[in-house]
């Protein structure tokens, strides 16, 4: 299993490039740090890379996610971006400010923040929204759709500081959630971060948005 550590973990790129190098980072909590994978290949970060370096770019990952932050701790994160000159950000967030309780409102205004910090340091940023955090197994099934509600609450609210900020939003909920209600198995042990097949789904539904992202990037870049 991998350790819930706040140290940030590396990847340097490969060579033989067709797009040059792109500089990619993971912010945010246990999801997109990677906890509950039973390797770190199976996390988000390297699933992602993979796709990208399939696609024909040079990817150096960095993840600065850290397990159990809430959107207000994106602020740190996003300052330690900042020096490594990242083209692109993936900011997944949402699930602990839910489980917390934190008031939507102020959720999206720590996300903005650490948005602003990082369009201003000249990333791109795809941002993930809240899970649906009615599909994890012990939410009790007459509380299901209040969570559901909840979910989508702070879900609005997060796309609509990431657009302003200008960053992508990957509305991914819906899918990953109707994956993880159907199979157990896309959960870990402790049944509530996801499993190595977890992690898997996830990062299918990801892809497109982040290599569109790394494209758009690419072409900008290039005109």
């Amino acid at each position: 299993m991998l350790k819930d550590s706040p140290a940030p973990r590396h990847s340097p790129a490969r060579s033989g490039s067709l797009h040059g190098g792109l500089r990619l980072a993971l912010l945010g909590d246990s999801l997109a740090y990677g906890s509950g994978a039973a390797r770190v290949q199976d996390t988000l970060g390297p699933r992602l890379a993979v796709v990208l370096e399939d696609a024909g770019f040079d990817v150096d990952l960095t993840v600065l996610a850290v397990p159990g932050a809430v959107s207000h701790d994106l602020a740190a994160q996003a300052r330690r971006a900042v020096p490594l000159d990242v083209d692109l950000a993936v900011v997944v967030v949402g699930a602990n400010d839910l489980a917390r309780m934190v008031p939507p409102a102020q959720a999206a205004a720590g996300l903005a923040g650490a948005l602003g910090t990082l369009r201003a340091a000249g990333a791109d940023v795809v941002v993930v929204p809240a899970p649906d955090m009615s599909m994890v197994p012990f939410v009790p099934p007459a509380f299901r759709s209040l969570v559901q509600a909840a979910s989508a609450a702070l879900q609005r609210e997060q796309a609509a500081v990431a657009r302003a900020a200008g960053a992508q939003v990957a509305g991914v909920s819906d899918a990953v959630a109707t994956a993880f209600a159907a199979d157990l198995a896309m959960f870990s042990a402790d049944r509530f971060h996801p499993s190595s097949a977890g992690y898997a789904v996830i990062a299918d539904a990801l892809a497109p948005h982040v290599l569109a992202a790394a494209v758009a990037r690419r072409d900008d870049d290039a005109a």
